[in-house]
């Protein structure tokens, strides 16, 4: 029988970024929070540092900062024919664990969405016609615009201290910026990072095609730099242990080096790592949530009563949790009809490897997670979509993040897969190969979803989650489109072999893609096709904010933190200005 707490004001389930700044937020406002984490905790010093740190094996390899798929695991297929299976090594995506979440081994690319991505079935139908999008496509507008946005986009590239190059502020187009971004009130925070040498190239060759480069926006900072709370980070060394590591040197923002110091010390909040929250416990009418249900490392059962639940873990955890709780209703593919989990959306990435001459010195290794640069000349609606039939697009550059000696070996077509003329292929290319990511949307359909396994459970005897998904064909022809786009570049940079195709079917969860995975519990203005309101409120449980990717209704072209920071920031000055006004009210009538 679970032991009954103390009632709090708000409880947080997952201390990872969205959760700590949510923290931040309420306990400003006077309220007791209590914050529970699966995972450990984890800080800069001594956990992130060198040289354990720099163990490839442990932490690229064995995913070491990964959520634990001995005891919870999730299960795939590609479609509702298929029987999913557990998938028992993360290598498509990763799941982040522990204080910090998946911030902590973030890349630190930090875009903002276009706001033609906000609107884009009332945009495309408006641009293209109503029969433009494929009928397979359940895209849908969110509620929000990016000028709706803006004020918590910057409020969030300013506590993480972003740099970055601006290419429009308050409408004024400013060179070497990103030229097709919406209006933004200010420049970045601290002035971009240093560009390497195969970016130099890329840029170069971009131009020459009539395209407009700019460096990427990245918060590996640049220079040091103190944000509002008070928090100093240093600048990036370029170690080249970004993604997949904690950063050793403060340099990288994270719970860690952004908020966790100033959240910690406020007397009205509470940390409790290693506990795993089971449920969230509703009143008999369905309609208020009371707490959460969890279970902390001993295997002790708690009820931590709450007027004010909090779900901010990990997109595809967000949607399990909603399931295991019994909240809204449940999406099933053969009717279209439900919300809870549906328009399950990922990446559409591809690539394009530049083999040059062993007189180009690319240097992959002195990188960090964020210092490439690329276009956006094929960004969401930049380009003409009529003759193409498809919607969304993607951006590309030289944006390799690391050369690190496991993960890193370019060979080029014809090299075979080991023995000693793969090792003299990898010690030829090593040092001259650019790699250009093209990265891309991923529009929701009728037959992407997530749902609770029927067969399989985790190690508390609760259902995994389970994954349907394949990329629908507009996303396949959008890939085909942009990637040659890409290679075109790549032989414009001067390589001797230019080498890359656009993404091809059916997805694997075996091939590590990207670990953006968006939607189940999508924002919306209407409660029939989202899980949400506009201010990631519960349509079902109104003292529910449900807040993370999972709000995404189909996932944009560019990396989703910089969004999941700003909704997470509008979120929460929701709950603080009006919400806590009227505790059980909704900020939104149905």
């Amino acid at each position: 029988m679970a032991t009954r707490l103390k009632e709090v004001d708000a409880v947080l389930v997952g201390v990872g970024l969205v959760g700590t700044m949510l923290g931040r937020e309420l306990t400003k406002a006077g309220l007791k929070v209590v914050g529970l984490e699966r995972g450990n905790a984890q800080f800069t010093v001594p956990d992130f540092q060198g040289p354990h740190m720099h163990d490839e094996l442990r932490y690229s390899v064995r995913k070491a900062f990964m959520q634990d798929n001995t005891k919870e695991a999730m299960t795939f297929r590609n479609n509702v024919n298929q029987v999913a299976l557990p998938i028992r090594r993360w290598e498509s995506f990763l799941p982040g664990t522990g204080l910090g979440g998946a911030a902590v081994h973030w890349n630190g690319q930090t875009y903002r969405f276009q706001d033609d991505e906000f609107k884009i079935r009332s945009h495309t139908e408006q641009r293209y016609g109503k029969g433009f999008i494929d009928p397979e496509l359940t895209v849908q507008d969110w509620g929000v615009t990016a000028a709706d946005l803006e004020p918590y986009y910057d409020r969030f590239e300013y506590l993480l201290g972003t740099s970055g190059q601006a290419g429009n502020v308050k409408g004024q187009k400013i060179a070497g910026g990103n030229p097709f971004e919406d209006p933004r009130s200010r420049p970045y925070p601290t002035p971009p990072m240093k560009e390497p040498y195969g970016a130099a190239i890329f840029r170069k060759a971009a131009a020459s095609l009539g395209y407009h480069p700019f460096p990427q926006p990245s918060s590996n900072l640049s220079q040091p730099y103190t944000n509002p709370e008070g928090l100093t980070l240093q600048a990036c060394m370029f170690c080249g242990y970004c993604e997949r590591y904690g950063c050793e040197h403060y340099a990288k923002s994270s719970p860690q080096t952004i908020l966790l110091p100033v959240l910690l010390k406020d007397k009205n909040f509470t940390l409790r790592t290693q506990s795993q929250v089971l449920r969230i416990n509703l009143a008999q009418d369905k309609k208020t949530a009371t707490g959460v249900t969890y279970v902390d490392a001993a295997g002790h059962e708690f009820e931590q009563p709450a007027k004010l639940v909090i779900l901010c873990s990990f997109a595809l955890n967000n949607v399990r949790m909603m399931l295991l709780s019994g909240i809204g209703q449940p999406y099933d593919p053969k009717t279209g009809q439900g919300v809870v989990g549906r328009n399950y959306a990922y990446q559409t990435m591809s690539a394009v490897q530049v083999f040059f001459d062993e007189s180009v010195n690319i240097n992959p290794f002195m990188r960090s997670g964020a210092n490439g640069t690329l276009i956006a000349d094929f960004v969401g609606d930049n380009f003409d979509h009529g003759p193409h039939k498809f919607i969304g697009g993607a951006y590309f550059g030289e944006l390799m993040t690391n050369g690190r000696p496991i993960e890193f070996h370019p060979t080029p077509p014809g090299t075979p897969a080991w023995g000693a003329r793969w090792k003299e292929a990898v010690v030829r290319h090593y040092n001259h190969t650019s790699v250009l990511n093209v990265h891309g949307s991923s529009m929701a359909s009728r037959n992407n979803y997530l749902d609770l396994d029927p067969t399989y459970k985790d190690a508390w005897d609760q259902p995994l989650l389970r994954i349907t998904f394949d990329f629908p064909a507009n996303d396949l022809r959008m890939s085909a489109y942009v990637t040659d786009k890409a290679l075109a570049v790549g032989k414009a940079m001067g390589g001797r072999q230019v080498v890359g195709a656009g993404r091809k079917g059916p997805y694997t969860v075996t091939q590590y893609q990207t670990t953006h995975n968006t939607g189940g519990t999508v924002m919306g203005l209407d409660r029939k096709t989202s899980v949400v309101n506009r201010y990631l409120q519960s349509w079902d449980v109104p003292n529910l904010f449900v807040i993370g990717a999972s709000n995404f209704p189909q996932n944009a072209t560019y990396n989703p933190t910089d969004t999941v920071g700003a909704l997470a920031y509008m979120a929460a000055e929701a709950i603080v200005n009006r919400y806590l006004k009227a505790p059980g009210q909704a900020l939104v009538q149905a």
